[in-house]
């Protein structure tokens, strides 16, 4: 997962390339092509978007041959007002992975000169990013945990506050040292969770699930390239219904939209992320409430149960917790790295 730093001495460098974009052909704005039915409608875009590309009908083009520096700067100022101050690093990463390069190298090669592939390239993923479409779907793969994974518009994109639920199923791994641990991953996605856990801790046995095939795929691919040799069973079905036995820990990061929030989402999530990994009904609680009641008969006694859950659900998901039966020994919030309630802990 990249992440913005000051911006360094480039700046300057990129510097004599800002003033002559429009003169050189480096931005095009015959904006419009007939999609064949007789709308029109702009170049690029994701899967929700045929409204937004009839209000932003942008298309850029670069000419051949030009250089790093004059793409980046040009790149730059037209995401600046939709990106905003993640326009500059959104240009970098994008350019370096169309040149398969770091970002480092862009820097010392900005007198380099971009073939017609690499401009038509580039063009095509800047459109796509002005319309919102967010640079891990463009890239094909988000990092997490210091491991890349493949993501695509079938599954939610990894989140960094996420890793702290892979710090607290390591800890709870390390409690049950000289034992068997069985590790069920609710709403797994991209396999992100279940497969972190699995190389961290690979004498656990690990289970990723959900409900939805297409999830599993994604998530199927990216244990074939990240552990071949082993990993955690994937298993498509509904909550835990599918888990063949009972886990020592139960970790989940369910949908928790709720439904009037979904609409004011950024573009980003709402119109390219699947919806049926954010909305959970009118209080966002639907699935979370469902997994609590299938607890009594999944959880070993022992067992720990770790939800992510949204800043504003913890007191009530807590008190849902506690009127269990059995009762949870343990019931606590934990803040995230940012210092905001984002997991309930259950204990047994």
């Amino acid at each position: 997962m990249y992440e913005r730093k000051e911006r360094p001495p480039e700046r300057d460098r990129f510097a004599p390339y800002l003033a002559s974009d429009r003169a050189e052909g480096l931005y095009n704005a015959s904006l419009r092509r007939d999609d064949g039915e007789g709308r029109q409608v702009g170049a690029g875009g994701g899967p929700n978007l045929e409204d937004n590309q009839d209000e932003d009908p942008f298309n850029w083009t670069l000419t051949t041959g030009t250089t790093v520096g004059r793409a980046l700067i040009s790149a730059a100022q037209r995401l600046g007002e939709t990106s905003g101050e993640t326009a500059r690093l959104d240009s970098q990463v994008l350019l370096a992975h169309v040149l398969k390069q770091n970002r480092s190298w862009l820097f010392a090669h900005h007198e380099h000169e971009l073939s017609d592939g690499d401009c038509r390239r580039y063009a095509d993923l800047i459109t796509r990013r002005r319309r919102r479409e967010p640079v891990a779907y463009l890239l094909g793969r988000k990092a997490f945990y210091g491991l890349e994974f493949g993501v695509d518009q079938r599954v939610l994109i990894p989140r960094p506050e996420t890793e702290l639920l892979v710090d607290l199923v390591l800890a709870q791994i390390s409690d049950r040292a000289g034992r068997p641990v069985v590790v069920a991953d609710v709403g797994t996605g991209s396999g992100a969770i279940a497969i972190t856990v699995a190389m961290h801790a690979p004498e656990a046995k690990v289970y990723g699930i959900d409900i939805s095939r297409d999830a599993l795929d994604v998530a199927e691919e990216n244990r074939r390239r990240l552990t071949p040799d082993g990993g955690p069973e994937f298993l498509e079905g509904d909550l835990l219904s599918p888990l063949p036995e009972p886990a020592d820990v139960i970790v989940a990061n369910l949908p928790y939209i709720a439904d009037e929030e979904y609409s004011g989402l950024q573009s980003d999530v709402r119109d390219y992320e699947p919806r049926l990994a954010l909305k959970a009904g009118a209080e966002g609680l639907d699935l979370i409430e469902r997994l609590l009641a299938q607890l009594p008969d999944r959880v070993q006694t022992r067992g720990a149960v770790l939800l992510e859950i949204s800043p504003r659900q913890g007191e009530v998901v807590q008190r849902m917790a506690q009127e269990l039966r059995p009762k949870p020994s343990y019931v606590g919030l934990r803040r995230d790295y940012s210092g905001q309630v984002r997991m309930v802990t259950l204990e047994y």
